[in-house]
């Protein structure tokens, strides 16, 4: 069971990493995108995962689905800003012109590795954006991106190795917008996420920079009910463990997790009041990070040094009633 085999989403290849508990669909080739976690123990899918049929919203908006990875995450003031000395410009795809999510889409991964013992099974894939002319257009730093996906009975590990191949400082943030189903049944679950604050935004969904009390919020750390939560909200960890404790009535559920020397915010989003998904983000950066005035101590900015490597990890755990595990 602990192995890893070859599948297909509309004519591309997907590699899926089995175990006992859990079968990890990774689609490398269109984003390198998680699509798909199906939990054998519980006969139902973890995550949101897109159709055959979806083909052509998912080449649109990619980060609707699964795990997809933001670089940066949130948006950015008209996609604009300078940094080390240098401008850079990137695409304003809102509707009042900001940038959103980032410059990695449905970009071609490399499986360099594949790795398969007796406790789990492993996945690594690689992408350079200097391979991607529209990439560098707008952010003209060469980076090589490495992801390794570990499977190891109830629990897969993400590790992110970003490498810096260019000769000048550069800006680095790194989000994911993991889709959790809630089934239809918000009533059912309880999120449990230490957090601080909210941070504030302006019109244009930007953080202005400040943080705001949490008020009825304040629930998150002991566990709110999701039943009528409407989320589009950007939170402030404050040195609190960066976990995620999404749990069902029975029991059931999972704990996402995040290294908190660089993941200092969450975000969580409904899409509409909760009923069928709820998104957990973990960002390394504030959106809109290089124009804030903040510290990067107080943004979670990265600044990347050349020939410098950076090291990220994430975690996701299944949690199962006393009987089933």
């Amino acid at each position: 069971m602990k192995k890893v085999t070859k599948g297909q989403w509309n004519g591309y290849d997907t590699y899926i990493l089995h175990s006992r508990e859990l079968e990890v669909t990774l689609l490398p080739r269109l984003g390198n995108n998680v699509i798909r976690i199906w939990d054998h123990i519980q006969q139902r899918d973890v995550l949101r995962r897109p159709e055959e049929s979806d083909l052509d919203f998912y080449l649109q908006k990619p980060y609707h689905f699964g795990i997809p990875l933001l670089i940066p995450p949130g948006r950015i003031r008209r996609g604009q800003f300078t940094y080390a000395g240098e401008e850079y410009q990137f695409d304003r795809n809102t509707a009042n012109d900001n940038h959103i999510h980032g410059l990695h889409r449905t970009q071609a991964w490399r499986v360099s590795d594949i790795d398969e013992d007796d406790e789990g099974c492993a996945i690594t894939t690689e992408f350079i954006t200097s391979d991607d002319a529209n990439w560098m257009r707008q952010f003209p730093v060469p980076l090589k991106l490495e992801m390794t996906l570990r499977l190891q009975g109830a629990s897969l590990k993400q590790t992110f190795k970003v490498s810096h191949l260019g000769d000048r400082p550069a800006p680095f943030g790194l989000g994911l917008h993991t889709w959790f189903l809630l089934d239809g049944e918000p009533e059912q679950w309880k999120l449990k996420l230490p957090v601080s604050g909210i941070y504030t935004s302006d019109q244009e969904l930007i953080p202005t920079g400040e943080t705001a009390p949490l008020g009825e919020l304040e629930a998150l750390n002991e566990g709110l009910k999701l039943k009528g939560t409407n989320f589009d909200t950007l939170l402030h960890i404050g040195g609190k463990p960066v976990e995620a404790d999404l749990i069902r009535g029975d029991g059931y559920g999972l704990r996402y997790s995040a290294d908190a020397e660089y993941f200092k915010h969450w975000v969580l989003y409904t899409k509409g009041e909760a009923d069928q998904f709820l998104c957990i983000e973990p960002y390394t950066w504030l959106p809109d990070a290089p124009n804030t005035g903040l510290s990067p101590s107080e943004t979670g900015l990265i600044d990347l040094q050349p020939g410098q490597q950076l090291e990220l990890n994430v975690r996701l755990d299944m949690i199962y009633p006393t009987e089933e595990s």
